[in-house]
């Protein structure tokens, strides 16, 4: 395996925190949410997670797409990441809805599981994590 690229995070303080990147560009507080018991008012790990995972998917996306001969270029995902309580664990969840104008749905969902397959959160996640990834 080669690095690529390394991303560098600090973090401080746990899910009432903060959290900042070497080179300064993320550099805010992170709390815990209001469903969750805390303060609300601030990102939270779940949503930053899923904010890094949306454009990773769609640029695995694009990339199956265009050896498809395919144009995703107005393609979209919401990414759903759930913090779940399973006996006295917890564990995540998500579920990707992948939008893909233009195409019929069955081979947007084609795409859309493609995508799953190769993007690299996506393989971060399997066998891990319960994700369904569907043509919306």
């Amino acid at each position: 395996m080669e690095k690529l690229y390394t991303a560098e995070v600090t973090a401080t303080g746990g899910r009432d925190g903060h959290i900042k990147s070497g080179d300064g560009i993320l550099d805010f507080d992170v709390r815990k949410p209001k469903e969750l018991g805390g303060q609300g008012g601030a990102t939270n790990p779940e949503e930053l997670f899923a904010a890094a995972w949306g454009p990773c998917y769609l640029g695995a996306l694009g990339s199956i797409a265009e050896r498809e001969g395919v144009d995703v270029s107005e393609a979209n995902v919401k990414v759903l990441v759930s913090f779940n309580k399973d006996g006295n664990s917890f564990l995540l969840s998500a579920d990707l809805d992948v939008h893909i104008p233009g195409i019929s749905h069955e081979e947007a969902q084609s795409l859309a599981e493609k995508a799953h397959r190769t993007c690299p959160y996506s393989k971060a996640t399997k066998g891990n994590i319960e994700v369904r990834v569907t043509a919306v």
